[in-house]
C-alpha cells in the first residue's frame, strides 16, 4: 500500500487541493443559497469520489488492500450523486447527510492509516480522519446551526483538510523522489 500511495502523491494532492478550493468558497460566499451550497458539495464529492476509486483501483491491480479507498470513494459518489439528483431536499438533510459521510469517511481514513503502520506520515491521514469524524458528530448533535454556519463550518473543515491531504501529499512526493534518486 505504500507504494501505491508513493506513486500517487498527486492524486492526494489533487484531492487535497480540490478541498482547499472548495473551503476558500465556502468562506467567499457564506450568504449563497442552499442549492448551490448542495452543488458545490455534490461536486466537491464526486471528483473526491472519483480520486478514491481511482486510488482503489490502482491499489487493486497491484494486488494491493484496495477497499479503504475504494469504499470511500463510493461513498463520496453515492453523496454527490444524492445532493446533485435531489438539491432541494431539507436543510435537516442535507446537514445529517454531510455528517454521517464525514463519520464514515473519517472511519475509513483511519483504516487506511492503520494499514500503513507508521510509516510516511500516516499520523496526517490519522489526523484527516479524526477532523472528518468530529465535524460529523458536531452536525450530527447540532444540526440547526445556521445557513451562515453550515457555510463557515464546511468551508473550515474542507480547508483543514485539505491543508492536511496537501501536506501529506508533499511528504509522499518528496519520499518518492528519495526512492526513485537511488
Amino acid at each position: 500500500m505504500v507504494d501505491i500511495l508513493l506513486r500517487n502523491w498527486w492524486a492526494l494532492a489533487l484531492r487535497g487541493v480540490a478541498a482547499l478550493i472548495f473551503g476558500v468558497l465556502a468562506f467567499l460566499w457564506p450568504g449563497i443559497t442552499l442549492t448551490v451550497l448542495i452543488w458545490i458539495f455534490a461536486a466537491y464529492m464526486l471528483v473526491d469520489g472519483v480520486l478514491a476509486v481511482v486510488a482503489g483501483l490502482r491499489a487493486a491491480q497491484q494486488g494491493k488492500r484496495w477497499w479503504p479507498f475504494a469504499v470511500e470513494g463510493v461513498l463520496d459518489l453515492i453523496a454527490g450523486a444524492i445532493a446533485f439528483l435531489w438539491p432541494g431536499i431539507a436543510l435537516l438533510t442535507f446537514i445529517y447527510l454531510i455528517a454521517f459521510w464525514a463519520i464514515l469517511s473519517g472511519v475509513v481514513l483511519l483504516a487506511a492509516a492503520v494499514q500503513l503502520r507508521r510509516m510516511h506520515g500516516e499520523s496526517l491521514l490519522i489526523l484527516g480522519g479524526l477532523l472528518s469524524l468530529a465535524w460529523g458528530v458536531i452536525f450530527l448533535f447540532w444540526p440547526m446551526a445556521g445557513a451562515l454556519a453550515i457555510a463557515w463550518w464546511i468551508g473550515a473543515y474542507a480547508f483543514l483538510f485539505g491543508a492536511v491531504m496537501v501536506t501529506f501529499a508533499l511528504r509522499l512526493r518528496r519520499r518518492w523522489r528519495d526512492m526513485t534518486a537511488t
